[in-house]
C-alpha cells in the first residue's frame, strides 16, 4: 500500500514537474539579417521573453526572409499561422489603413522628432488600431529615414529621378509620392531586391542606411542619395488571439520585451547612421550628402496636396508640429 502511495506520488510529483516547466514555443521573422538592426530587436525581445517567463515562453528566431516577405509573415499573424513579426511598416497599411499617415514623405524632422510621435498619444493611439484586425501592435521600433539608392546616375535635384526604374515597398502613400518624383514604381517583396538590382529588373531601390548596409546593396548600387525623404518605423506585432491567452503578468513580459528590443534596435539604427556614409563610401559608393531638400519637398507639392484631402491637414499638421 506505501509503495503504491509511494509511486502515486511521484508520478504526480514528475506531472507537477512538467507542467511546471511547459514550454510555448511561438516564431519570429525579419527580412533581414541577423546581423542588423531588426535581428537585434528579435534576438533581444527573444531573450527578455524567456527571461520574464522563467523560460516558458520560447521565442524561435527567423531572419532573412526565411518565413517569407513582410506582407507574408503579417498576413500569417493575422491568421494565426505565425505567432509574431517585426516588420517594417511598408505593408502595413494594407491591413491598417490608419497607419498610412506616418509614411507621408517629409512629414518628421529628425529621429528624435519621429520617436517622440510615435512612443507619444498620436502613436500609442495608432498601436489600438491594429486589435480589430486580429493583431496585438506590442511597439513601435524603426527601421530609419529612407535614402534612395541607384546603378545607373548621381541624384542630386528631383528631375534626377525621372525614368529610374525603383523597386518601393508594397505601400500606396510610397508609391503615389515616387510617383510624384517621376519615379518608375516597381512594388516588391524584400526578399526579392538585391537579385532585381544585380539583374537589371530595377535600378534602384530607397531604404534607411542600416537596411542598405546589411543587405549588401553597396554591391549592386554605386549611387547614394541622402534623401531622407519617408521616416520608416517598424512594429512588433502579435497574433491577438495568442496574446489575450497570456495571463496579465506574461502579457506585461511580452509588452515590456518589445520595450527592450525597441531600445537596442533604435541604437543599432543610430550606430549605423553615424558610420554607414563613410563604410560605404570606402566600398565604391558616391554618396550625394548635401542636396536641397527643400527642392524635393517642393517637387511634391501637387501629391502633398492628395494627401492632405485623404488624411486631413490638421491630422497631418499635428504630427509636423508635434513638439
Amino acid at each position: 500500500m506505501k509503495l503504491t502511495r509511494l509511486a502515486a506520488g511521484l508520478v504526480l510529483g514528475l506531472g507537477m514537474a512538467c507542467a511546471a516547466f511547459a514550454q510555448t514555443t511561438m516564431k519570429i521573422s525579419i527580412s533581414t539579417s541577423q546581423n542588423s538592426h531588426q535581428g537585434v530587436a528579435i534576438d533581444t525581445f527573444a531573450k527578455e521573453v524567456a527571461a520574464r517567463t522563467n523560460g516558458r515562453y520560447k521565442i524561435e528566431t527567423f531572419y532573412n526572409g526565411a518565413l517569407g516577405g513582410e506582407r507574408e509573415s503579417i498576413e500569417a499573424v493575422q491568421l494565426g499561422t505565425q505567432s509574431l513579426a517585426f516588420s517594417s511598416t511598408g505593408p502595413v497599411p494594407n491591413f491598417v489603413p490608419e497607419t498610412k499617415i506616418l509614411d507621408v514623405p517629409f512629414l518628421f524632422r529628425d529621429k528624435a522628432h519621429a520617436r517622440a510621435v510615435l512612443d507619444g498619444p498620436i502613436g500609442q493611439d495608432l498601436l489600438t488600431k491594429f486589435d480589430a484586425k486580429g493583431f496585438k501592435a506590442l511597439a513601435w521600433a524603426e527601421n530609419g529615414f529612407r535614402h534612395m539608392t541607384n546603378s545607373k546616375r548621381d541624384v542630386k535635384v528631383p528631375e534626377d529621378l525621372k525614368g529610374l526604374k525603383m523597386r518601393t515597398m508594397e505601400n500606396p502613400v510610397h508609391i503615389a509620392a515616387y510617383k510624384g518624383f517621376g519615379i518608375i514604381t516597381t512594388p516588391m517583396a524584400f526578399p526579392e531586391v538585391f537579385t532585381a538590382l544585380q539583374q537589371g529588373t530595377v535600378d534602384g531601390q530607397e531604404n534607411p542606411l542600416s537596411v542598405i548596409i546589411s543587405a549588401k546593396f553597396d554591391q549592386v548600387q554605386k549611387h547614394l542619395t541622402l534623401t531622407g525623404h519617408v521616416y520608416s518605423p517598424c512594429i512588433f506585432l502579435m497574433n491577438k488571439a495568442d496574446f489575450d491567452k497570456l495571463s496579465a503578468a506574461d502579457k506585461t513580459a511580452f509588452l515590456e520585451a518589445a520595450k527592450e528590443g525597441v531600445k537596442v534596435n533604435r541604437a543599432r539604427v543610430d550606430s549605423d547612421d553615424a558610420k554607414g556614409v563613410a563604410d560605404l563610401r570606402a566600398k565604391g559608393v558616391t554618396v550625394i550628402d548635401d542636396i536641397d531638400k527643400a527642392k524635393f519637398v517642393a517637387a511634391l507639392t501637387p501629391v502633398n496636396a492628395e494627401f492632405e484631402k485623404q488624411f486631413g491637414k490638421a491630422n497631418i499638421d499635428k504630427i509636423r508640429n508635434y513638439k
